[in-house]
């Protein structure tokens, strides 16, 4: 049986300052689960091409970039390393097969992560309240290591329009960096969903 990291926490409901406040305007915060997520290692002594090299028919992404479908989405976590969240549980035995051992390291780290989806208008600003990054640089497609109030997290930026993040990290961190994030919501209001 699959818990949930947020189990305890997520409620559903209108939080903060969203008196007289449209719906539609409201910042939106749900919790994503149910994915598989694997990590892709490719070892230093390794000379493997990986152009050659797709997972669900997706490239791997260069530095700073994901790549996506309607069921799969790799993010590029640093050089020769990425992590793929897939709806298709199967996933990671299909792709498995694709990567030899002494190039590769296939880890599954499905029940080890916690990921916050934020969608609306002011997304960046919850972002920008907790991550020194330089968040409006960044656009649909790209994605950062970084940490949101002293926690370390990795943020996925999905859609421009309406804008939406997903931001994830460990599950032992994951009720600090659930309240940390929802504290920074208070002031806009949210709908937690």
């Amino acid at each position: 049986m699959h818990i949930s990291p947020l189990n305890f926490v997520h409620k559903t409901g209108k939080f903060g300052d969203y008196s007289g406040k449209n719906d539609n305007d409201l910042l939106k915060v749900s919790e994503v689960n149910k994915l598989l997520i694997f990590q892709i290692a490719k070892f230093k002594n390794s000379n493997f091409d990986i152009s050659n090299i797709h997972v669900d028919e997706l490239n791997l992404p260069s530095s700073l970039k994901s790549s996506s479908n309607s069921n799969t989405r790799i993010l590029w976590l640093g050089p020769n390393n990425w992590l793929v969240f897939s709806s298709n549980l199967n996933l990671i035995e299909k792709e498995k097969k694709k990567f030899n051992e002494l190039d590769f390291a296939i880890t599954d780290i499905s029940h080890s992560r916690t990921i916050i989806e934020l969608e609306g208008n002011l997304v960046n600003e919850i972002l920008k309240k907790g991550c020194p990054l330089d968040i409006s640089s960044f656009k649909s497609g790209d994605c950062a290591n970084s940490v949101y109030n002293g926690i370390n997290i990795t943020i996925d930026f999905i859609s421009d329009n309406p804008k939406k993040a997903r931001i994830s990290g460990l599950r032992s961190f994951g009720e600090s960096l659930y309240h940390s994030i929802t504290d920074s919501c208070l002031e806009f209001g949210y709908k937690a969903i």
